[in-house]
């Protein structure tokens, strides 16, 4: 293994040789963990009947309720004239009410919304009633310039990314949602899914390389300790884990373990940012080993820790500004009411929040060191050629 162009010819690399002691124990490791992964993806793979019989609890709408898509002819004040294009009753004209937040919000002649029909029965006729906004285009053409940008600044590297989470994403809606609605385990399904997704995003973008791999080993190890913090913690500060859409799944009576299901949302909700320093951890560790092949591993991992120290605290800030930013409408509820600091503590959505801050930093932090140290390990000495890459890393 090791870093090179795709089409496997040799260059200079950033890296040096490797052991094949290490190398073999490294890779033994997360061969193991790897067929444990799958092992856990086919036990705790979702059975389409029991999905079904969840969803069937689930009644969004009620019984013969539609959601016909609309043009708006004119908007004036809260009331709104469109024209239904689709369902039973394509072409009528109709007036409809509006949230005044709705009105507000830059809807206009031309727009294209949703609405809520309620057929009627005997004397009662069908009503109608605004649901929300066809905002389709305008996404679309967000994920464009996504794709767009990303493809011009990091060309096949970022191709890879794009198809790394496009796979991240299918594991969480074909595996983890499910698993989770149908009452599967759900500290298993969170770490199962967070490992496969690991695997796929790492291999995928970076290439299959020792430096690859060792930056896998280290992020695995920051996602077990965030799981085991998050147990403790969830515990401890006696978090339900109900929130306002968990209390919706209760109504449904499905067998949700919301304690579990916070903790795999932590799980979830930390790998970005360890994938990030674990990669970089690594990357530093590569590039300073190929400045100074002869340097002492001692003088190597105090550098590279200096390096993770910088990226530890940067990184701090984001998760917290991160997760600020989702609790920004919740803080300023709260703010309003001038609760003191620790009653504020006392409300599940505060605590939770500060336990999803506190844990995943905590598990950042911790696999820092871990992986600096088995990069150090791995970075072996001398300046050679590298061995050809088996995939897209360069």
């Amino acid at each position: 293994m090791g870093a090179g162009h795709s089409h496997g010819s040799h260059r200079r690399a950033a890296a040096s040789p490797v052991g094949a002691g290490p190398r073999r124990v490294l890779l033994a490791l997360l061969g193991l963990v790897a067929v444990l992964t799958v092992a856990g993806l086919v036990t705790l793979w979702p059975e389409s009947g029991a999905l079904d019989e969840a969803g069937s609890r689930a009644d969004f709408a009620g019984p013969g309720v539609t959601f016909p898509r609309a043009d708006v002819e004119s908007l004036e004040s809260r009331e709104m004239v469109v024209t239904v294009v689709e369902g039973e009753d394509s072409g009528d004209r109709l007036t409809v009410e509006v949230p005044p937040q709705v009105a507000e919000s830059g809807l206009r002649a031309g727009d294209t919304v949703l609405l809520r029909r309620v057929p009627g029965g005997g004397d009662v006729p069908t009503s109608y009633s605004w649901f929300g906004t066809e905002r389709t285009d305008a996404l679309l053409w967000l994920v464009i310039a996504f794709a767009v940008v990303v493809l011009l600044v990091a060309w096949h590297r970022g191709l890879f990314a794009m198809v790394g989470l496009a796979i991240s994403a299918g594991l969480i809606l074909a595996f983890l949602l499910p698993g989770l609605l149908t009452g599967g385990p759900a500290l298993m399904l969170g770490l199962v899914c967070s490992s496969a997704i690991l695997y796929v995003v790492l291999y995928t973008t970076h290439g299959f390389s020792v430096r690859t791999s060792a930056a896998l080993a280290g992020t695995l190890v920051g996602v077990a300790i965030t799981a085991l913090l998050g147990v403790l913690s969830v515990r401890a500060t006696r978090l339900s884990g109900v929130s306002e859409g968990g209390g919706l799944l209760q109504s449904y009576g499905t067998d949700l373990d919301f304690q579990g299901l916070l903790t795999c949302a932590v799980m979830i909700a930390g790998l970005g940012v360890l994938n990030d320093v674990t990669i970089t951890q690594t990357s530093a560790v590569w590039e300073l080993r190929a400045a100074s092949p002869s340097m002492p591993r001692r003088l190597l991992l105090s550098s590279g820790m200096r390096i993770g120290r910088d990226h530890i605290a940067s990184t701090i800030y984001t998760i917290a500004f991160a997760y600020t930013g989702t609790a920004l409408t919740l803080l300023l509820v709260l703010r309003l009411y001038e609760l003191p600091f620790l009653e504020l503590l006392s409300t599940e959505e505060i605590t939770t929040e500060v336990v999803r801050t506190l844990v995943t930093s905590i598990g950042l932090v911790l696999a820092v060191p871990v992986t600096t140290a088995i990069a150090v390990v791995l970075a072996g000495r001398g300046d050679v050629e590298a061995e050809p890459v088996a995939g897209p890393g360069v």
